[in-house]
């Protein structure tokens, strides 16, 4: 009995950052706002305050985290796809945004405390500034290979700009998905097809490329 005791202590105490992280969650959603002090969560937790900034030195920091778990959830799940390396790099977008809405789904009555209603897309908000670092690495090797397969264009000065463009669209469909009152949020799906295949539309070799080329070749050719 003592053992099993014992087992089931160590067990509960092997992650403790998992515990603070579901009971902040808890929280915020049984009382539509964040705990008043870190002292009286971590009463409310049952742990020692010590234990607590073992893991974390924030309500903030716990958010973060928080988000950082659903964007390495989005992440891993269309990696672990057996057809992810066989898409191409639109593909590839369109699946993560498509995944990240349904992860988000399952936790959207914390995530509708968390995201202000007016979100400006121009703005990257606190809790996302973690999420943001791993997006933007991860999108970076999606448009390397993009460029390799001429699926975007190399453009001067704008192409090493695209990144930031992407995650202006990542902002964009969060905040659209928050405010979206569609049945199965339809609405956001269509949102997220039309403004992926809008970048990649624009990041590809268009009309005024084939302007700049014909002028380039003219005034070599004077």
């Amino acid at each position: 009995m003592e053992q099993t005791t014992a087992t089931k202590k160590s067990r509960a105490k092997a992650d403790p950052a998992k515990k603070i992280k579901e009971g902040y969650i808890k929280f915020v959603l049984e009382n539509g706002a964040k705990p008043a002090s870190i002292f009286k969560f971590v009463k409310e937790l049952k742990i020692k305050e010590s234990d607590f900034y073992d893991e974390f030195n924030s309500f903030e920091n716990i958010e973060k985290a928080i988000w950082e778990d659903l964007f390495n959830e989005t992440a891993n799940t269309i990696k672990s796809e057996e057809v992810y390396d066989e898409y191409s790099s639109r593909e590839k977008l369109l699946a993560f945004f498509y995944t990240w809405i349904e992860v988000l789904k399952t936790n959207r009555s914390f995530i509708l405390q968390s995201v202000p209603q007016k979100m400006k897309p121009e703005l990257t908000p606190y809790f996302l500034v973690g999420v943001k670092e791993g997006f933007k690495s991860w999108i970076a090797e999606v448009l390397l290979e993009a460029k390799e397969t001429e699926e975007v264009t190399v453009r001067p000065i704008i192409s090493d700009r695209y990144d930031d463009a992407i995650w202006l669209q990542f902002l964009f469909i969060l905040g659209f998905w928050v405010k979206d009152d569609s049945k199965g949020f339809e609405k956001t799906d269509a949102a997220i097809e039309k403004s992926v295949n809008l970048a990649f539309d624009l990041m590809g070799r268009g009309p005024l490329d084939a302007m700049v080329d014909f002028g380039k070749f003219l005034f070599q050719n004077r």
